[in-house]
């Protein structure tokens, strides 16, 4: 026994002196550590200041009921659960009761509040005992960030995130996801925790080892005002239609600003929210929208002028095998090449471009890339879509392909793509690169500024241009985009019908499937914004063709936005008073703000107003909309209490 006795002595001492450093580091390493502290994230903002994603700290207040001595937990004890009732409603007997209960068993973590804000954060700090800090008050605090977007679902997918998986995987979108690791992160800072059991840490002091860094500010280019008239237009518009999904920019046209880009999706239960930015991600086969590129390529190779004959046919026009046909039953016969664009005549453009180009088919390729048309934009933000300009040579190439892309087949852009081609006709042939972002600020302080960017000084000859934008001007006025002219506001642009899912070309016939679009420019003279619109999918049964789907979005996009931001430098057919126009918001507005829960008076609002009004009211309802135009009849009467999953039906003219 004796010599056992030496043996354990022995080993103590072995283990205390000789082998002490070692099995320290080794409890140091299990029950310490240097726990990062995320420092807070950059804010986004709108042009004119407006915050559009923040970074809220969120806390979670603790106390370690073992470390405080005696004399001041018993001091402190009654204050400090009657400073917790006050805050929580709870009695004071109950936090006393837990927090002697934690004292005895020894808890050194017992949560008092989750999730709270700076300013209750600070009330904490003050309260009895936990204000002498973690040693000896007890003290335990850990804090979050929260991404927080102001304008709710508006344009968030465009605004972004940066995201990381338990993995470390991290995932980017829109505005923050592409300035987040430069310019938004910050640097993280260090803070020792112990391990307490139940693999719970606290922290061993009430100050950072490293203090946290928080990321610089990121000013955008997006309006608010813009940002919500695109956002409700859009979405009214693919609701009625029941899309799949759409999107819609609009820039400025002298800086290639981006002032509001909204991208929806339906879900299964039939709401729309921002799924992908499809105006920037998604690559596909524009249609119409594209022959204006054709049409200018001509010109500017003289091998047509505006007044050039082209026979159209009865509508039907066989290419290598092939046939092309018009939407308009019976065709167009023979008419000018300007009228061709006008009507958007597919056999027009096909024989146009056919007939001048199909042994040289690289001089109409080399126009499409010396226009970048073959290549991304290169913006900032993450998943732009690649553009295929097929050539000769190429698997999707053949004798059809030509035709075929004269009238926006067989190649494949993005939203954002030509848009930035229809702003340079706009802006008097210079090609800019669009711009989500005016600088990067540390308070006042800029620490990057981002101009415009001049991709293309001159796309085209002054001939060309004059005589594209006169075009443009006519096919709102006599084109395909009659129904949206208006006698006091003026536009131009170009509709676009394409069909998609078509590979099978016996079932796409059986369930047709269309890309309804539209761009363009307003006011048509001195043009102030570029717009385009996209809509995936629309019902077949209520209408697909670009001018009624799109066209409509479009002129609701551009009135709305010069009645509620009117522009210094107004061209002269805006000194004309809008009256129609005005009235029909004034009264949009006055009805959403006083009408809540109850059934207004919508007969004589235009059709998309009352299905927007209905459809953001506290009271979920169900609009059913018969026709277009304006509403002359409704189910419900004025001042009748609605309920839950109503419906509501509107007779429009």
């Amino acid at each position: 026994m004796f010599i056992f006795g030496i043996a354990v002595l022995f080993k103590l001492f072995s283990i205390q002196f000789l082998q002490g450093d070692k099995y320290r580091d080794l409890v140091e390493k299990r029950d310490v550590k240097n726990v990062t502290i995320p420092a807070n994230r950059g804010n986004v903002y709108a042009d004119d200041g407006s915050l559009l994603a923040t970074s809220i700290p969120k806390y979670n207040i603790a106390i370690d009921a073992v470390v405080p001595p005696t004399n001041k937990f018993e001091e402190f004890i009654k204050p400090l659960c009657d400073s917790l009732s006050n805050y929580s409603g709870k009695s004071s007997r109950y936090y006393e009761k837990a927090i002697r209960k934690a004292r005895i068993n020894k808890n050194q973590y017992l949560l008092l509040a989750k999730d709270i804000n700076y300013t209750d954060y600070m009330r904490f700090r003050n309260f009895p005992l936990l204000k002498l800090g973690a040693i000896p008050g007890g003290l335990i605090v850990n804090q979050k960030t929260k991404r927080e977007f102001p304008m709710g679902e508006i344009a968030q997918r465009s605004i972004g995130y940066e995201r990381f998986d338990d993995d470390g995987n991290v995932t980017r979108a829109g505005i923050d996801g592409a300035f987040g690791e430069k310019y938004l992160r910050g640097t993280n800072g260090k803070r020792l925790k112990q391990k307490i059991g139940k693999n719970k840490w606290k922290p061993l002091t009430d100050y950072n080892q490293v203090e946290p860094k928080d990321g610089y500010d990121v000013y955008t280019t997006i309006d608010v005002n813009i940002q919500d008239i695109a956002h409700h237009s859009l979405l009214g518009q693919l609701e009625y239609y029941e899309a799949e999904h759409g999107c819609v920019v609009v820039m400025d046209v002298k800086t290639g600003e981006i002032k509001a880009i909204s991208n929806l999706a339906i879900t299964k239960d039939g709401s729309y929210y921002e799924k992908r930015n499809y105006a920037v991600y998604e690559s596909h086969e524009p249609g119409s929208t594209f022959k204006v590129m054709a049409m200018m390529a001509a010109l500017e190779d003289k091998v047509i002028d505006t007044s050039t004959v082209i026979d159209t046919k009865n509508g039907i026009k066989r290419f290598y095998g092939r046939t092309i046909s018009d939407s308009h039953h019976g065709g167009y016969g023979k008419i000018s090449a300007a009228r061709a664009l006008e009507v958007s005549s597919n056999i027009g453009l096909a024989s146009i471009i056919d007939d001048n180009y199909s042994k040289q088919p690289k001089k109409f390729i080399n126009h499409l890339k010396r226009w970048k048309l073959n290549d991304s934009l290169d913006i900032p933000i993450m998943g732009e879509g690649i553009p295929d300009i097929p050539e000769p040579g190429a698997s999707n190439w053949s004798k059809n392909a030509l035709p075929s892309m004269a009238y926006g087949y067989n190649l494949r852009i993005t939203p954002l793509q030509t848009l930035a081609f229809y702003n340079a006709i706009a802006n008097n042939g210079e090609l800019i690169k669009p711009r989500f972002i005016k600088a990067v600020k540390s308070f006042d302080k800029n620490i990057k500024v981002f101009n415009k960017e001049v991709l293309i000084d001159k796309i085209c000859s002054d001939k060309t241009l004059s005589e594209i934008q006169d075009i443009l001007k006519n096919i709102i006025i006599r084109g395909t985009g009659k129904r949206m002219y208006s006698e006091t506001f003026s536009m131009a642009g170009k509709t676009g019908t394409a069909r998609t899912d078509y590979a099978n070309f016996e079932e796409w016939k059986k369930d047709k499937k269309y890309i309804s679009s539209f761009a363009g420019y307003f006011p048509a003279d001195n043009p102030k914004y570029s717009c385009i619109v996209v809509i995936h999918k629309p019902s077949t049964k209520k209408g697909y063709y670009g001018a009624d789907v799109t066209g409509t979005v479009f002129k609701r996009i551009a009135q709305k936005i010069f009645t509620d931001t009117p522009v210094v430098d107004e061209v002269e057919s805006l000194d004309v008073k809008m009256e129609l126009v005005e009235n029909d918001y004034g009264q949009f507005y006055e009805t959403s703000k006083t009408y809540k829960t109850i059934m207004p008076n919508v007969v004589g609002m235009p059709a998309m107003d009352a299905l927007a009004l209905l459809e953001n009211m506290e009271v979920k309802v169900k609009v059913k909309l018969n026709g277009n135009g304006v509403i002359k009849e409704q189910s419900v009467s004025k001042s009748e209490k609605l309920k839950n999953n109503q419906t509501v039906v509107l007779e429009a003219s």
